[in-house]
């Protein structure tokens, strides 16, 4: 063996060699030496390809000896800490140089390490996944990558021919974290993970931290570091009041088919072209935030963001990451919030994303009656490891802190509270308690609702939970989960089907409107009329709405007064202001010729009307949290079809008269609670809205 690997073993220097060595900086690099009296540090380096490699010093230039097996090596006089040196390879055809990024201590701390082991690391982002910084005087991407059951992982990518057995990365003690800082690697450039399984199988695996990727079906991660100044620092500041007291409306959007650019290839809009655009038009409607359906990376269009393959990554299908960023800072200065849909459920099965990372169910749960979800064919994260709450309960942050998004909407939560979710019998395993409840995943959402709590004053968290879970919005200090709102599913399903009656009908449906306020204050409600409510043949709202055209008009306006002045906050789906006939596709863009129809035209005239006097009607929205802010005046009225209500919030009142049947109601009394003149505020029949042109007018006792 040659001197330059003296003290090295030789099982060591052979798993070098054969591209499974996970220690890769106990051979390569500067190492310190004594050779006859002389000290100073033998450098190695590795090329199975390489006809030879100088190590360029301080102005001169050293030939390293080849040893062996792609190993190269030459010794560097002089005592103290190893020199700055550059490597440079030669080819039959060409040469490479670069500096080693074997000279480079750790990028991971100890501590970094220790939170990672407890599952107790908030800023994950920054020691995990690409980071680009300045070590030792070099720039280049420090790298990291959780994969505790891998033998050897290696950052690949253009800079090395996407070759393996070039940039093995270090392991770091039992931690399960490989890490390599390469220098030279900068903003924009593609890498992967190649792990070589305990098996000895390698697997090409996107970056599960990634902070961008390329745009699909290519799967390439991407390094990125941002240089976007928010500008956002009012909204910012004044966020942070109590939203269960604010008037909350959402203008729920797809990005991608919001609006389209025909004449480029059907292409959509991007980040940076929709943002003046959505934000002036949902403002304009009285909206006070946008949602987002997810925009973080997903391999499947149709999915709408759905199946995620990039947690960490927003989609680049519209841009970077800095773009996305500003598409939210417009909203802000707008005066916008900005709600994220986000995906802790499930994630897809895709070959290059999570599924089995490392060689082993790492991410899931080996046994498919807990780790696949039968509905979606994907994948159920193990909420009971703790690096797996850590990468999710950090991803939430992350979208929080590094976008200055307000709030995150939680998809398919009920799919992660019960463990026999769309599954028969014996397709499901029970908790340790014998029980269908899904211990770790209400354990995971309480921390991560804790944790956003703590961490993002202001910020917000709403839950898409479809089943009577008890304590959805609960504090978790009260053995709530900790969401700030639960989106009412049993409202939209009751109020969809009554409005698609026929008038006649509906007097022998009476309670299916009034039936959701005997539940209303056990929770703090959103009432949503989503996209999942306009898509597989279910139809447009419009086409819902029963009757002819002018009473599905009617109606529709009708079906939303009656959302916008009950309890609750508030959700429409983009193109609800259009009332369009079609239900909405993802590959198309938004009907945006209707609004040149003198009918539209006026129910987008209704929606606007109706934002702006909910927004400005603080009766609507500050006695949301009590049953007090809530009364009824007559719901009973089943011969009629007309219900009346008051919404209250200790300082005034409103009175809310519903006549859901297109006859009119001439000399019809309502109780108030008060002996004074009662002025119309708002009529969804007005005639500026397309409707019938009646009077609403005082009853008189002369």
């Amino acid at each position: 063996m040659s001197e330059w690997l003296e003290g090295i073993e030789a099982a060591a220097i052979d798993a070098l060699r054969h591209g499974e060595s996970a220690q890769p900086h106990r051979i390569l690099g500067p190492h310190p030496l004594c050779v006859a009296g002389r000290s100073g540090h033998v450098i190695r380096a590795f090329h199975p390809d390489a006809h030879g490699v100088l190590c360029r010093l301080a102005g001169a230039g050293k030939q390293m000896e080849a040893i062996g097996g792609g190993l190269l090596a030459c010794f560097v006089e002089g005592a103290g800490a190893a020199p700055a040196y550059r490597l440079r390879f030669d080819f039959e055809v060409g040469e490479w140089e670069r500096e080693d990024p074997y000279r480079f201590a750790p990028t991971v701390g100890e501590l970094d390490l220790h939170l990672i082991g407890e599952g107790r690391h908030r800023r994950l982002w920054r020691v995990l996944g690409a980071n680009f910084r300045e070590l030792d005087g070099a720039q280049g991407t420090a790298f990291a990558v959780w994969a505790p059951n891998a033998r050897r992982v290696s950052v690949v990518g253009p800079f090395c021919g996407w070759d393996g057995r070039l940039l093995p990365m270090r392991q770091l003690g039992a931690s399960g974290v490989f890490e390599l800082f390469v220098p030279g690697i900068g903003p924009g450039e593609l890498y992967k993970y190649e792990l070589k399984t305990r098996e000895g199988a390698l697997r090409l695996k996107a970056d599960p931290l990634a902070p961008w990727m390329e745009p699909p079906p290519a799967s390439a991660s991407r390094v990125f570091t941002s240089r976007h100044v928010f500008r956002d620092d009012a909204w910012m500041a004044k966020r942070s009041g109590d939203l269960a007291r604010e008037p909350l409306s959402i203008y729920e959007v797809h990005l991608g088919s919001w609006a389209r650019v025909p004449e480029e290839e059907n292409r959509p809009l991007s980040y940076r072209e929709i943002a003046p655009r959505l934000a002036a038009h949902a403002k304009r409607l009285g909206f006070t935030h946008v949602e987002l359906l997810p925009l973080a990376e997903h391999a499947f269009y149709g999915s709408w963001g759905y199946q995620v393959t990039g947690f960490y990554a927003p989609t680049s299908r519209y841009g970077t990451p800095d773009d996305l960023r500003f598409l939210v800072d417009t909203c802000h200065q707008a005066g916008l919030g900005v709600i994220l849909d986000w995906v802790p459920a499930h994630f897809p099965k895709d070959d290059f994303a999570l599924r089995r990372f490392d060689g082993t169910a790492l991410y899931e749960h080996e046994d498919p009656r807990r780790g696949e979800h039968p509905d979606w064919g994907t994948l159920i994260f193990n909420y009971g490891r703790a690096e797996v709450r850590n990468f999710l309960i950090a991803n939430a942050l992350y979208w929080l802190r590094e976008f200055h998004v307000d709030g995150l909407r939680v998809d398919a939560v009920a799919s992660m509270l019960y463990l026999d979710y769309s599954r028969s019998e014996g397709e499901w395993l029970p908790n340790r308690e014998g029980g269908r409840e899904n211990l770790e995943a209400v354990d995971f959402l309480r921390e991560m609702n804790a944790v956003v709590a703590e961490e993002v004053p202001g910020a917000f968290t709403l839950a898409e939970e479809s089943t009577s879970w008890p304590g959805v919005s609960r504090p978790t200090s009260e053995g709530g989960l900790g969401f700030s709102f639960k989106w009412n599913m049993g409202w939209m399903h009751d109020t969809l089907r009554y409005f698609g009656r026929q008038p006649a009908h509906r007097m022998y449906h009476q309670g299916e409107l009034s039936f959701a306020m005997v539940y209303e204050h056990s929770e703090r409600f959103v009432n949503p009329l989503s996209h999942d409510e306009v898509v597989h043949g279910k139809g447009s709202l419009l086409v819902k709405m029963a009757g002819d055209e002018w009473q599905r008009f009617a109606n529709l306006r009708a079906l939303l007064t009656y959302q916008f002045t009950r309890p609750g906050k508030k959700l429409l789906f983009m193109g609800t202001e259009l009332a369009p006939e079609r239900e909405w596709d993802h590959d198309r863009s938004l009907d945006w010729h209707l609004g040149a129809n003198p009918q539209r035209q006026s129910f987008a005239c209704f929606v606007e009307e109706l934002g702006r006097f909910y927004r400005e009607t603080p009766c609507l929205w500050r006695g949301d949290p009590e049953p007090a802010g809530f009364a009824w005046i007559d719901c009973n009225d089943a011969e009629h079809s007309v219900y009346s209500f008051l919404r209250r919030d200790g300082r005034d009142h409103v009175l809310v008269v519903l006549n859901l049947t297109p006859a009119p109601r001439q000399g019809y009394r309502v109780g108030v609670p008060l002996r004074a003149r009662y002025r119309e505020r708002f009529s969804s029949d007005d005639a500026r809205f397309g409707g019938s042109r009646l009077e609403t007018l005082p009853w008189s006792d002369a």
